[in-house]
């Protein structure tokens, strides 16, 4: 899954897509590299953003998802958002993935991907981006990640989003320290035992940072070590900026394991 945030204050890359043209060739170049999802998103969730408006949000997103769809009818083309509208205007684009850092909670969200019937991404987080990172805590990170999870689970699967259309997404990087984050990913098999695929977002992200005291433009070796140990623990999903180096890196291991 490629990542492409058409924000200004995106933790990675923010500024650098907010051009509809930008974005789009970046799209393009993904897809070139080795990209079988685009993931679009208008609203910077990195610790401390503050909210954007639904109008905004479809501005920046709805024309960027028309515009790869019309070049790429076949290319898997997420929607990164939380608001019932934004999915709906991206739904109408072309966007056929939902994926969801509020895990559907928001009005209206999971009726209209049970409506879509589209694959869906629920991720859990603790707290709201602009606070999050305060100071979380868990009695035990891996058993309320997965006791949220089948909370979740219940819900859409009793409002008709069937089940081989959700993936889990444990949210690093959402609530959780640097030991939350590493007993989660040391644990995929744990969260692979509620039988769902599981997605692995930690491109560039700030754990990464922690280990290896590197601003985020530095960030790539260490997120292809996490991505390689993420595939091997079973991880189908790997959300990415980098995802010529981290095709790579997954091509030569799978010839390694095979």
């Amino acid at each position: 899954m490629g990542v492409i945030n058409v924000t200004p204050d995106s933790f990675s890359d923010g500024g650098k897509f907010l051009s509809h043209d930008n974005a789009v060739n970046q799209a393009l170049d993904l897809i070139q590299q080795g990209a079988d999802i685009i993931d679009i998103g208008g609203e910077s969730t990195r610790p401390g953003a503050d909210k954007v408006s639904i109008e905004e949000e479809i501005n920046r997103t709805v024309p960027v998802i028309s515009a790869i769809r019309k070049l790429h009818p076949a290319v898997t083309i997420s929607i990164d958002t939380s608001k019932s509208q934004v999915m709906q205007a991206a739904i109408r684009a072309g966007a056929n993935f939902i994926n969801d850092v509020n895990a559907l909670q928001s009005e209206g969200c999971i009726e209209i991907v049970a409506e879509s019937q589209l694959p869906v991404c629920l991720m859990h987080k603790k707290g709201q981006p602009k606070s999050m990172q305060n100071n979380p805590e868990y009695g035990d990170v891996l058993t309320e990640v997965k006791d949220f999870f089948k909370a979740r689970l219940d819900n859409c699967l009793s409002a008709g989003i069937k089940p081989e259309n959700i993936v889990l997404d444990p949210g690093i990087g959402f609530g959780k320290t640097l030991a939350h984050n590493l007993a989660l990913l040391k644990n995929i098999k744990q969260l692979k035992s509620l039988g769902y695929p599981i997605l692995i977002g930690v491109s560039r992200k700030s754990m990464i940072g922690e280990i290896l005291n590197e601003g985020v433009n530095n960030r790539l070796y260490g997120s292809l070590a996490i991505a390689q140990f993420a595939y091997e623990q079973g991880a189908e999903y790997l959300r990415v900026h980098d995802v010529k180096a981290t095709s790579d890196v997954l091509k030569v291991t799978q010839a390694l394991i095979s």
